[in-house]
């Protein structure tokens, strides 16, 4: 069944030393690495490069001895690290109580409801894998980058043919990220080499999309502030990241209804037959996946309501809310590897609001539900798009998943207290400073947004609730003329009738940033348009600037691993 390992130090694959090996290397090595820099970048700017491209490189290294096999022990690795690093940047929720002025529960009652949240967003995100990996087949940028690393680094066919873009891509992400703190032009024009490197993954008609939200978001700015929902001043993303929500919102109700109408024809005829068997890297028993969420769900309630004295109804609330975000969110990630967690947790606090809550704390903990199971769920669908590509067993993936986010939960509440002990500027409430008392160097832009909504509970802001359902409406509208007319022109599908998936990317994040995104993507396809030669053995998701995009993300996460570990350590010393 598995070759001999070229080395005879390397435990037989399937053996336990051999999974005691992949997940001591993913969940005490690489997971801690990833999860420090996840921290450090939430803390300082308000998002965090995910692990999965990171932990798939340096994993690649440990499975490289196995041959082409080694692909499935590497993604092993980098599923479990990249869940410890997801759990990890949830540190920015006990950053929040300390700005609020509320009391902390004691440690191990915050590891346990994280853990319990975590637990219930893996089961989520594996029930949505189906529709969104199998049948909608969506690109998950980061997630196809792994694919490329895993499948370049232990095949030594396509190494010969891939090893110089993807390693040129890491060095050129390596480079860029660490000179952009100290070369000024380059934080000037806000150059991020994940970001381009994104861009050159997901293509022109996803990145210039992009840039249309952005610039539509900007060129409404003035009127945003003359009818009150933003003051002068403000980015423009303060109102855009709701009406951008919206629009998925509106564009995955569109989808979901015609993946329901497809299927109801043939449910019937389906049900009276024998579903053809899974592949057995496929196969997942959906009865004990259904048992899975639902008593994590019940775990998550009873942890909330009994240890940390939640009420029930928000809780139940918050639960139900994540099989919707979880849905939209894996949407916006597998278009635009855009995982937008923070406004999952802003959008539901505004919905419970409309239930009556108004305590922040409660919100807090109520949204904390949404925040870390749209994080997890969504690095589930991106671990299985992997896994997809690769064939990997899902099962044993999900294991992994669970061991990572054990970890990570205990890593969450640590990383937060550690970073706040050695940085005290951490625990200033931003959203009472004016513009000149900002900490330059530690926006905490996501622990900001937290705040911010959870203090307007005692302070009403309807017009939050109304950008929420006119982005909803413009996702409907648009996407129903995309099924209706199948734009296929360029100019057409990613300018004038774009992707709601797509162009919403804009309305989270600052102008540059979708500008170099779009900047990528236009790069990548100019490059393939004009390349004369031929693939070759290369899968056809392969591509020369897939790979080098590939590298600038490691690159750039590799970067962010050497400066947030030199920060923390000449902190401490």
């Amino acid at each position: 069944m598995y070759g001999t390992p070229r080395w005879s130090w390397l435990p037989a694959q399937g053996s336990w030393r051999y999974h005691l090996l992949l997940a001591a290397t993913g969940i005490l090595l690489l997971g801690p690495l990833a999860g420090v820099t996840a921290a450090y970048m939430n803390f300082s700017l308000g998002f965090f490069v995910g692990g999965q491209v990171l932990a798939g490189l340096l994993g690649s290294a440990v499975t490289a001895g196995y041959g082409s096999d080694g692909k499935h022990g590497a993604n092993y690795i980098q599923t479990a690290a990249a869940s410890v690093a997801s759990m990890s940047g949830m540190g920015v929720l006990v950053q929040a109580m300390v700005w609020m002025g509320l009391p902390q529960p004691p440690a191990w009652q915050l590891v346990v409801y994280f853990a319990c949240i975590g637990m219930f967003g893996v089961g989520v995100g594996m029930l949505y894998t189906p529709v969104l990996v199998d049948k909608l087949q969506l690109t998950f940028p980061s997630g196809l980058a792994v694919a490329n690393i895993l499948r370049a680094l232990t095949d030594r066919v396509l190494l010969r043919r891939s090893v110089g873009k993807l390693g040129g891509g890491a060095a050129a992400g390596l480079l860029t990220g660490l000179a952009a703190g100290r070369i000024g032009w380059l934080g000037a024009i806000e150059f991020s080499a994940s970001t381009f490197g994104a861009g050159m993954v997901v293509g022109a008609r996803i990145g210039v999309a992009a840039v249309v939200g952005g610039l539509l978001s900007w060129a409404l700015t003035p009127m945003f502030v003359a009818i009150g929902w933003l003051e002068p001043g403000d980015p423009f993303r303060k109102i855009t990241f709701l009406i951008a929500l919206g629009m998925i919102m509106g564009a995955a109700a569109v989808d979901l209804a015609l993946i329901f109408w497809r299927a109801l024809p043939g449910a019937r005829a389906r049900a009276a037959q024998s579903p053809p068997p899974a592949d057995d890297w496929r196969r997942v028993h959906r009865g004990r996946l259904v048992a899975w969420v639902i008593a994590w769900a019940a775990a998550t309630v009873a942890t909330g309501h009994l240890l940390l004295a939640q009420p029930l109804a928000f809780l139940l609330a918050a639960i139900a809310l994540v099989f919707l975000f979880a849905l939209v969110n894996g949407i916006s990630v597998g278009i635009s590897d855009s995982n937008p967690i923070s406004s999952a947790f802003v959008v539901s606090v505004v919905v419970m609001a409309l239930m009556g809550l108004a305590d922040p704390g409660v919100g807090l903990m109520a949204g904390a539900i949404l925040l870390v199971s749209t994080s997890v769920a969504c690095d589930m669908q991106q671990d299985r798009s992997t896994g997809w590509r690769l064939g990997t067993p899902r099962v044993l993936q999900f294991r992994y998943q669970v061991l990572g986010i054990l970890v990570g939960a205990v890593l969450a509440v640590v990383f937060a207290r550690v970073f706040m002990a050695a940085y005290p500027v951490l625990m200033q409430d931003q959203t009472v400073m004016k513009a000149g008392q900002q900490p330059a160097e530690w926006s905490s832009a996501m622990t900001y947004k937290f705040v911010g909504v959870l203090r307007s509970l005692t302070d009403d802001k309807p017009y939050q609730r109304v950008a929420i359902l006119v982005g909803v409406g413009i996702g409907l509208l648009i996407e129903m003329l995309r099924k209706r007319l199948r734009p296929r022109s360029f100019v057409v599908d990613a300018i004038l009738l774009p992707s709601p998936y797509a162009v919403s990317f804009g309305g989270f994040v600052n102008l540059p940033t979708s500008l170099w995104l779009g900047a990528g993507g236009v790069a990548a396809s100019l490059i393939e348009s004009r390349a004369k030669e031929k693939n070759g053995e290369m899968p056809p998701d392969m591509s020369g600037t897939s790979l080098f995009g590939g590298g600038l993300i490691a690159g750039d996460a590799i970067a962010a691993l050497a400066i947030g570990i030199t920060g923390l350590v000449a902190a401490v010393l």
